[in-house]
């Protein structure tokens, strides 16, 4: 069987080289295994600290994907084998991942992501650190964590928040799929070009003038700066998504509760069919996700560091309280798409319940993710 995870080097330049990571997993549109997290970490690392090499170029295998999110089956037998506990699989696949997020949102070299197709959940995660995030036209892109029981993890906490006019709530709460386009609007990415332009582009890239420094960072903006989509492109043609409804989604979240905002999304006489979607996956998602997406855009954590810790936190209390085990059976095990979440709306969830959701399975000197950012 192949390896899930495929490591090369490109020459660029006279003398150094793009680290080259590819997602290897396409007829699971490159869901993450706890081994492709361990190893791009690890890969990342080496990188980190080889003189030659200049950047990294981090892509998906097969043409549907980027990466459509964590390998989530393996997870779900630890919380059923162990229901009602910190389980010690999910917490150690949470840590892995959160660690390589981390490093590629401080890599000290450019990382070129190469977003094309579907980038959901852990996919988000790898992309959004990224210095030269690259969507296309079939780029589609969505945080649907709310489908099973979990939350906008990967740093969500950190980048939601910060995006304009409610748009990081309503993602988050409705897991509505966005284009490209609204994915360079909304700072998940930084460049728009033709998928049928990747072997071009990393050619281009070898024609540069690569000095393995800062340099290079501008450089490469540059390059696919010159490269972008525009109006007059024939491929421009988008699926639908955030942009043409950005006014609406601004005045729908503007509420002052989520029991308020939550009534107004399901309320909207919407003929839409994007967001007749959105109003299905709020209606059909988690009242417990819906509290937890709530609380941290209303209190964002401090810096980048402190996000993962808290998430991390967060997702082991998911997976301790059930409701991720019950929305990944009933979505992917018996995919009979009828969760039996443990509060029937949002009005019903205790307060109590969010707060425990919100503390930390760990004192602090021994979280397994203490020395981040240090």
């Amino acid at each position: 069987m192949a390896a899930d995870l495929l490591i090369s080097e490109m020459t660029v330049g006279k003398r150094f080289k793009i680290g080259v990571v590819t997602l290897n997993a396409p007829t699971k549109l490159n869901a993450l295994s706890l081994s492709m997290v361990e190893g791009l970490g690890a890969q990342l690392r080496i990188w980190a600290n080889d003189k030659k090499i200049a950047a990294v170029w981090l892509q998906g295998a097969g043409d549907k994907a980027f990466c459509a999110g964590g390998d989530i089956v393996d997870m779900y037998h630890a919380m059923v084998a162990t229901p009602h506990t910190v389980q010690a699989e999910v917490c150690h696949f949470f840590t892995q991942e959160y660690q390589t997020d981390h490093l590629i949102h401080t890599f000290p070299k450019p990382v070129i992501v190469w977003g094309d197709g579907i980038v959901m959940g852990g996919g988000i995660g790898l992309m959004v650190g990224g210095s030269h995030r690259l969507v296309t036209e079939r780029s589609r892109l969505a945080m649907p964590e709310i489908s099973i029981g979990l939350y906008p993890d990967v740093a969500g906490s950190w980048f939601l928040p910060k995006m304009p006019d409610n748009a990081g709530l309503f993602l988050g709460l409705t897991g509505a799929q966005i284009n490209g386009r609204d994915a360079v609007h909304l700072n998940m990415a930084d460049h728009r070009v033709s998928s049928a332009k990747q072997t071009q582009l990393k050619a281009g890239l070898a024609n540069l003038s690569w000095q393995g420094d800062n340099h290079d960072f501008a450089m490469l903006s540059d390059f696919f700066r010159d490269h972008e989509l525009s109006i007059k492109d024939k491929d421009v043609a988008l699926p639908e998504g955030y942009l043409s409804h950005q006014q609406t989604v601004s005045d729908l979240c503007a509420g002052e509760s989520l029991q308020q905002v939550a009534a107004a999304i399901l309320n909207q006489d919407a003929d839409d069919p994007w967001l007749q979607r959105a109003q299905a996956n709020l209606r059909a998602g988690s009242p417990n996700t819906a509290h937890l997406i709530w609380q941290m855009i209303q209190q964002p954590p401090a810096d980048l560091a402190s996000a993962f810790r808290q998430e991390l936190g967060m997702s082991c209390r998911c997976a301790e309280s059930g409701e991720f085990a019950e929305g990944v059976r009933a979505l992917l095990i018996d995919k009979d798409r009828k969760p039996q979440w443990q509060f029937a709306d949002v009005n019903q969830v205790p307060e109590s319940v969010v707060r425990h959701h919100f503390s930390s399975p760990w004192p602090a000197d021994v979280h397994p993710l203490r020395s981040l950012g240090h």
